[in-house]
């Protein structure tokens, strides 16, 4: 089977007249997602070392993104911590708790115009509890010359 990469990809930008022509006229081409750095702080410490409870919250981020949640792989450590992967077939979602400081670090990156990781943002906001947060979002660009290149995975030999 020889997919294209942009069959595989919700938003890809990456072959067809656009992607040329935005190549030609810039050394940056149009974004491929954004990417949110969340920092929790003064959350409800029970809420952070309850891996269902981040489960269930992690899931309902996703969906509030408007992402595709393809796997979530969470682990809770002794004495007490839980870190959380979610796989999204627009990127990712992790989250790394402390609940003896009442403290998460989260990192949320999505790819595509469809998706709104700030809104998986509010919902962990929300949901842990956090009294205070610092979010810094930025747009992840791809450079012009990957954006010109037709890409399609490599084949495995037979």
């Amino acid at each position: 089977m020889n997919q294209r990469l942009s069959c595989l990809h919700p938003n890809p930008g990456w072959s067809g007249a656009a992607a040329k022509q935005s190549a030609s006229t810039s050394a940056i081409s149009d974004a491929v997602g954004k990417h949110c750095i969340l920092e929790l702080y003064e959350c409800h410490s029970s809420r952070l070392d309850d891996e269902a409870f981040l489960r269930d919250t992690i899931t309902t981020a996703a969906k509030r993104a408007g992402a595709t949640l393809l796997n979530l792989i969470t682990h809770r450590f002794e004495p007490q911590g839980v870190t959380g992967l979610a796989l999204l077939a627009e990127s990712h979602i992790s989250i790394h708790t402390w609940p003896e400081s009442g403290y998460a670090a989260v990192d949320v990156f999505t790819c595509g115009d469809h998706t709104m990781p700030e809104r998986a943002c509010e919902v962990l906001v929300e949901e842990l509890g956090a009294l205070r947060h610092k979010l810094t979002s930025f747009r992840r660009e791809t450079p012009g010359s990957i954006a010109a290149t037709p890409r399609e995975p490599e084949l495995s030999p037979a």
